[in-house]
């Protein structure tokens, strides 16, 4: 495994980040394919011994169970300090507002069984919340020693910048990381989010780098409960099908030709696009041991050109 600062924060994050959507109580009525505790520990354990730090999960995922799977995980292979843990603040009533931020980190400190959160992430942006009110109870949590470190994820630059600035006006703590949607299927965060990003330092961690495994496999649909009933990821992807398959089959194609696997040449894309740690989801092993040889793949100009140049622009998906 291979490792990087999160941004200005002086946190090590390793260069892969397990995503833990996967994770939690199939009852909670969020996904029919979420793993139970022990499915969920053996899925996280692994991860640990492949040297992966960096977990992400929310406080909406599973009702809450995904939280409280993961923090049991952790409790009971590796200590606290070893580990990097962030969740999100937004789904939730009140949304971005003082009290409701409050409210949702006491109540993630609590399900994730620790006294402290690493990484704080802001869901989403809030059009109803003064951006100073949010800015100001995210520094309050970071200077009670409950957070470590900020976070953003989804949003318009424009919405991004006014959140920085006015934490710099104020003096207030400022976002490390970016969370956004990202891969090589949806690039419109190209224009203007992730510049601002490179501009200011700050980690770019995105979601759903694998475009829901469709850049994983050279067929747009599997045969797995979760392609058969997430959702969220046919709203995300399959409108533009038929322009983003011709996508999908150049990376398989390149695949081929480097002798590595898809997922290898969809993640390399992110390491060589100036992603800190994309976020990969995974229900078995196999997958984060495939996700993980993508460190050792290096693409060339030539290539990188090659598989991005078919792109159109798409609509916004992802932030509000």
């Amino acid at each position: 495994m291979k490792y990087t600062k999160l941004g200005n924060s002086g946190i090590e994050i390793s260069r892969l980040c397990l995503g833990c959507m996967s994770f939690g109580d199939p009852a909670s009525k969020m996904h029919k394919w979420t793993l139970d505790p022990n499915e969920s520990e053996k899925i996280i354990k692994h991860a640990l011994d492949i040297g992966i730090n960096f977990f992400d999960t929310a406080n909406c995922y599973s009702a809450g169970t995904s939280e409280e799977y993961l923090g049991a995980a952790l409790k009971n292979n590796v200590s606290r300090d070893k580990v990097v843990i962030a969740t999100k603040v937004y789904f939730n009533e009140g949304k971005l507002s003082k009290d409701a931020i409050y409210r949702e980190v006491d109540l993630s400190l609590k399900r994730l069984g620790t006294d402290y959160i690493d990484l704080l992430i802001i869901h989403r942006f809030d059009y109803d919340t003064p951006i100073e009110e949010t800015m100001e109870a995210l520094h309050n949590v970071v200077t009670s020693g409950k957070v470590r470190a900020l976070g953003a994820s989804a949003m318009y630059g424009y919405q991004f910048n006014k959140m920085q600035y006015t934490a710099e006006k104020n003096n207030l703590t400022k976002f490390v990381s970016m969370q956004n949607h990202y891969n090589l299927l949806y690039r419109e965060d190209e224009r203007e989010l992730i510049p601002i990003c490179n501009e200011q330092n700050v980690a770019r961690t995105p979601y759903s780098p694998l475009a829901a495994g469709r850049l994983s496999r050279e067929n747009w649909s599997a045969d797995t409960l979760r392609s058969k009933t997430d959702v969220t990821a046919e709203g995300k992807y399959d409108s533009t099908k038929d322009a983003d398959i011709k996508i999908v089959k150049r990376v398989a194609e390149l695949a081929r030709q480097k002798d590595v696997t898809m997922t290898q040449i969809a993640l390399a894309w992110h390491f060589a696009k100036g992603v800190a740690s994309p976020i990969i989801g995974a229900t078995k092993e196999k997958y984060i041991d495939d996700a993980a040889e993508s460190l050792n793949v290096t693409l060339t100009d030539r290539e990188i050109k090659y598989i991005e140049e078919l792109y159109l622009p798409h609509k916004i998906v992802g932030a509000l």
